[in-house]
């Protein structure tokens, strides 16, 4: 018998680096319902995000494509609701459009930050969107179903609670069709934690667990260069360095709890077994490694450092996704959208016209076709390149740029650009990422030649790019408007 199409369940944390999960490894924070998501699931321990910052690693999820394709090349700054709003996807397949044309009824309970929050998108049928791209975590501004509601209480609470109202409802509804028609549900959870602010924003019960916390999975090195400040303190952090961790570790365990209880819900309607569940993160983050506190604009120049680019992915579908494995393989965001509706028994071939290719085999333990073991990250115009022991970072328009060895130097301390016994990997490096992004940028969305400082972007490129970021100071300064940390 052909398995029905199951339930979809995408569960995105905004800012966790890829360290901030007790099953990758980190002993010190506590994530006992994603930890056991992974052992029901499969882990990748190398999942990139296609670009640095929230805004364009959200597009390329949904759209399977590159920022200089998509064009949405920094954070989205300004209008967010109302008629000077922009859709910035207008146009544009995602896989949300997929599984709405085969059926699915969609929801959003959190984050949205692809422009245009108040207005919900094809096919779905529950919208409750964040206004923007941060909040505190109290007194929130959402917009339900294109109404704005000014919420109260705890907002990690607040966007759970309303997505497990969202799966009683459509639990009930296929209840009542059992013998008709099925109409999966799919599920966007996109919460903000743990996005800054960090300190006094969350419960007692969650900063209690880390007051006496040693922190060694986040050392305070000494600052980056490149880190820009504001009255001393970096533009990605707070005054207070252990405050702002044991916020950030609160954030993170107040989040656990909050999705345990979502899922709570899909088994008291015993949807597990028909369900996909993902969980993952927008772009990583930096608590200090590195001296820098911040994702890929919590340097200018913006940095391409693993812990920037790297973020947590756990995929639990049982029956058709392998228990408790890991996989190693470098993958990106730009293979999300193909990789669900594959899973999802949907074809996952008009998402992959671009760099992006179903990693569906592999989470099924099925030996997949030979693949190359490159990712490409971009910032607008910064540039990555990354194999599996090597990473070249390229900075239009004249550098810094940046090699790493990564077999001897994982921690990329040592940048060998100029070492004349890595010259042919330079070259070599250079050479395919130039080559790659000629093969899947759109020259009317490229972003080598724009001027992206990672202090925001308020408009379309079909407007007029250069007006629409602030623009960088070329000697490596930071701009003087960089607030790039804060979305």
């Amino acid at each position: 018998m052909t398995r029905r199409h199951p339930n979809i369940v995408v569960i995105l944390s905004d800012d966790q680096g890829p360290w901030a999960l007790g099953c990758a490894g980190n002993s010190e924070i506590k994530t006992p319902v994603l930890d056991s998501l992974a052992e029901r699931g499969t882990r990748l321990s190398r999942f990139f995000c296609a670009s640095p910052v929230c805004s364009p690693a959200r597009a390329s999820l949904l759209t399977g494509q590159i920022p200089s394709r998509h064009g949405v090349h920094d954070y989205l700054d300004g209008a967010h609701a109302g008629p000077e709003s922009r859709d910035y996807l207008q146009g544009q397949p995602a896989f949300t459009d997929t599984l709405a044309d085969a059926g699915y009824r969609l929801g959003l309970s959190g984050k949205w930050h692809l422009g245009a929050s108040d207005v919900p998108r094809h096919g779905f049928v529950h919208w409750f969107a964040l206004e923007g791209g941060g909040s505190p975590y109290s007194h929130a501004r959402m917009y339900r179903d294109g109404v704005p509601e000014d919420v109260e209480g705890y907002l990690t609470d607040v966007i759970a609670d309303d997505a497990a109202d969202f799966i009683d409802a459509e639990a009930a509804r296929q209840a009542d069709r059992q013998h008709g028609e099925h109409e999966p549900f799919f599920l966007a959870l996109n919460f903000t934690a743990p996005h800054k602010p960090f300190a006094g924003q969350h419960p007692d019960e969650f900063t209690d667990l880390y007051r006496d916390c040693a922190f060694e999975s986040c050392p305070q090195e000494e600052p980056h260069p490149w880190q820009p400040t504001v009255d001393g303190v970096p533009i990605g952090g707070e005054a207070d360095a252990r405050e702002a961790l044991i916020g950030y570790f609160a954030a993170v365990t107040a989040m656990d709890a909050a999705i345990g209880r979502v899922l709570d819900r899909l088994a008291a309607h015993g949807l597990v077994d028909d369900t996909i569940v993902v969980f993952a993160s927008d772009n990583g983050f930096n608590c200090g490694h590195h001296g820098i506190w911040g994702k890929g604009n919590g340097t200018f120049p913006q940095n391409m450092y693993d812990e920037s680019v790297m973020v947590p992915l756990i995929v639990s579908y049982p029956g058709c996704v392998d228990e408790g494995a890991v996989v190693d393989d470098l993958l990106s965001g730009y293979d999300f959208a193909s990789t669900l509706l594959d899973l999802a028994g949907l074809d996952p071939a008009p998402f992959e016209t671009g760099p992006g290719q179903s990693f569906a085999p592999l989470l099924r333990g099925e030996s997949a076709p030979e693949r190359a073991v490159v990712v490409h990250d971009e910032y607008g115009p910064v540039r990555m390149i990354r194999t599996a022991d090597r990473k070249y970072v390229h900075r239009y328009p004249h550098g810094p740029h940046e090699f790493y060895d990564l077999a001897a130097d994982p921690g990329e301390r040592e940048n060998l650009v100029d070492a004349p016994s890595h010259a042919g990997d330079v070259r070599e490096l250079r050479g395919q990422l130039d080559a790659w992004f000629e093969t899947h940028g759109d020259p009317a969305h490229d972003g080598a030649r724009l001027p992206v400082a990672g202090a925001g972007q308020t408009d379309t490129l079909d407007v007029d790019p250069l007006a629409s970021f602030t623009p960088p100071n070329w000697d490596g300064t930071p701009a003087a408007e960089n607030r790039g940390a804060s979305a």
